[in-house]
């Protein structure tokens, strides 16, 4: 039955509806109060206008388009239930595109928190310092920061497909408000912004082969099902490699925080599962630890979660396992430090990072240098502040509460100091003077 005209009036309408909503969604700095402080940093925000803004066209046209078709005489010999069907379709990818913008909505709305907002912004800035490489090895994409409940962190990586369609135009990444102000936030944090480096730099694709070379007859005396749990579970070991390398023992501290759960679930090995067990995950942190920065430390680290953990009790083919993987620490510990993915050109991740300017005797003298001038603190790179007051509250040296208060201030002034940097850009644009301040934070 041809489309009566009841039903044509009905679908236009409908239709209209949707162009309707679609005109109430607003660009976000139009819509979401904030001190200046605490927005998005620029790259960020236009990268997400613009893509809502590509998004908003393509739907009006998706509308205007089958409003076209309904209304024209491509429909003439078309039934109701066509007719129908052609709208739940278009509605169904209007409601899907529609999700991105509540997908920043719930990011972008917690900048106007008090406080929160402004911290926020500092993480901003703390993440694109983690994930910049000196060398032009790759563009590094805007990286923004939310908070949520739960004890981890997770990460919607740039340039990934997005609900509705389309690519991820930042990354974000998801904070426990938990970890909301101490320095193990540091180790979640920049955890996250690892799975972004790692895929910026191929680091998964490249060490497969490495670790299924491995595989063939157990390679250095280890058991191949060993190397396959590894292969299995390296996309998080690169990304907790990225987060030792650049805050050093905070980050082993930090993940001790996140994976202190009943004993049940930190000796359970499960093959589907891309995260390494919690019992061996820590211990590989304290291998790759000694590996980047040799240091008594990470022994004492080590026997302490073996003392909150202790094998007995366990089944004895779970307890053999266990054993083997720790057997293996030495060897895979050091083919992460020396692998030389092609993107890096012949250099390690340990060489770009920079580790020997961060091993803990260094952090343990800058600490002791910024105790007596602290504007040499909120000078530093942000992830080196992380590091150096990290490595003093594993040495006793920093209670956790002067830590938090501290951690407030620099997140604090790390999004003046970007707000302030930025409006002195503008300013040079129209030739006005560029303005020299120093930390008001202190």
């Amino acid at each position: 039955m041809a489309i009566s005209s009841y039903a044509r009036w009905m679908l236009a309408q409908e239709a209209r509806s949707l162009l309707t909503r679609l005109r109430r969604v607003r660009p976000f700095v139009l819509i979401e109060p904030m001190v200046p402080a605490a927005a998005l940093l620029p790259a960020a925000q236009t990268a997400i206008e613009t893509h809502l803004a590509q998004g908003r066209r393509g739907l009006h046209g998706l509308v205007m388009a089958f409003l076209a078709w309904l209304q024209g005489p491509g429909s003439r010999h078309a039934t109701a239930e066509e007719a129908q069907r052609r709208f739940t379709f278009l509605r169904l990818k209007f409601n899907a595109a529609l999700t991105q913008f509540d997908l920043f909505n719930d990011v972008i709305t917690q900048r106007s928190e008090n406080k929160n907002g402004v911290w926020l912004s500092g993480l901003d800035v703390v993440s694109a310092d983690a994930l910049a490489l000196p060398g032009r090895y790759y563009r590094a994409p805007p990286v923004i920061c939310y908070l949520d409940r739960g004890p981890g962190a997770a990460i919607r990586r740039a340039r990934t497909r997005l609900p509705g369609g389309g690519d991820n135009p930042v990354a974000i990444v998801r904070v426990p408000r938990e970890r909301m102000v101490g320095s193990s936030i540091a180790s979640s944090l920049i955890h996250e912004v690892g799975h972004q480096g790692a895929a910026l730099l191929d680091l998964v694709n490249s060490l497969r082969p490495v670790l299924q070379s491995m595989q063939g007859g157990g390679s250095q005396g280890t058991p191949a099902h060993v190397w396959r749990l590894w292969e299995r579970w390296i996309s998080e070991v690169v990304a907790d490699l990225w987060s030792l390398a650049r805050v050093g023992v905070v980050a082993t501290m930090g993940l001790i925080g996140v994976v202190s759960l009943p004993r049940v679930f930190v000796f359970r090995v499960n093959p589907e599962d891309p995260h390494p067990a919690p019992w061996i995950r820590v211990k590989l942190s304290c291998a790759l630890g000694e590996q980047l920065f040799p240091h008594p430390q990470w022994r004492r680290v080590a026997a302490l979660w073996e003392s909150f953990y202790p094998l007995t009790g366990l089944p004895p083919e779970q307890r053999r396992l266990l054993l083997q993987l720790e057997d293996s620490l030495p060897a895979f510990a050091a083919l992460l430090a020396r692998h030389r993915p092609a993107l890096l050109r012949g250099r390690t991740l340990p060489d770009v990072m920079a580790v020997r300017a961060r091993q803990p005797r260094r952090l343990a003298s800058l600490y002791r240098q910024w105790s007596r001038a602290p504007q040499q603190m909120y000078d530093a790179a942000p992830s080196l502040a992380f590091a150096v007051l990290g490595q003093a509250r594993a040495d006793g040296r920093l209670s956790p509460e002067d830590e938090s208060v501290l951690l407030g201030r620099l997140l604090t002034h790390w999004a003046l100091r970007s707000t302030l940097d930025l409006n002195a850009l503008c300013g040079d644009a129209v030739q006005l003077p560029r303005p020299e301040y120093r930390s008001t934070i202190l």
